[in-house]
């Protein structure tokens, strides 16, 4: 049987902005939640699953195809909640971003490109840029008396130029995932 990868297409965060939501994982040192690494933040653009070398290596060229049709951006992350939205209990603790237009044409281009290409079922709901920051376990919140839990809604000012796509190949560990770029497309 082959061997399968868990792919991704994400975009990567200059070290600075990593450093900064970081920092938030001692801000609430009383959440039961599993923080990321600092190394492994990212926006996801597209989780495409268990996919083989071979299907791998067409989401390689169709990324560097649609990296070529996008030029780079501004991106702006302004506040860290829980997340996703009216989710309760909440599943996460993420940095959101705000909605742009060049990030929405990236993420159609490459959606369209793949599906031509790929088998996945892409997400069918409105695509709002976020950052996982830390997984809550659901088990340990319903343990806190409800007025106990800490209120998360930080607003900030974060931008940064997103000027690179990557594939990114997702093994799960013992300690965590680890995250592998597989290849880096610039923007034009």
């Amino acid at each position: 049987m082959e061997k399968r990868h868990r792919i991704f297409i994400a975009i990567n965060l200059p070290e600075e902005i990593k450093k900064e939501l970081f920092s938030y994982s001692e801000k609430w040192p009383e959440l039961p939640a599993k923080w990321t690494d600092k190394d492994n933040l990212h926006i996801t653009l597209e989780f495409l699953g268990a996919l083989t070398d071979e299907e791998t290596g067409e989401v390689c060229v169709i990324v560097k195809d649609v990296a070529k049709r996008h030029s780079s951006f501004s991106l702006s992350l302004n506040q860290i909640l829980y997340g996703p939205p009216k989710k309760i209990p909440p599943k996460m603790v993420w940095a959101e971003g705000e909605k742009s237009k060049e990030l929405s044409l990236l993420k159609e281009d490459l959606e369209n490109s793949l599906t031509e290409k790929v088998r996945f079922v892409p997400e069918n709901r409105t695509f709002a840029p976020h950052i996982t920051l830390a997984r809550i376990s659901t088990w340990e919140w319903k343990g806190i008396e409800p007025d106990e839990r800490p209120e998360i809604n930080e607003k900030f000012e974060l931008p940064f130029t997103v000027e690179s796509i990557e594939v990114m190949e997702s093994e799960l560990k013992r300690g965590g995932p680890v995250y592998t770029v597989l290849e880096s497309h610039n923007l034009k």
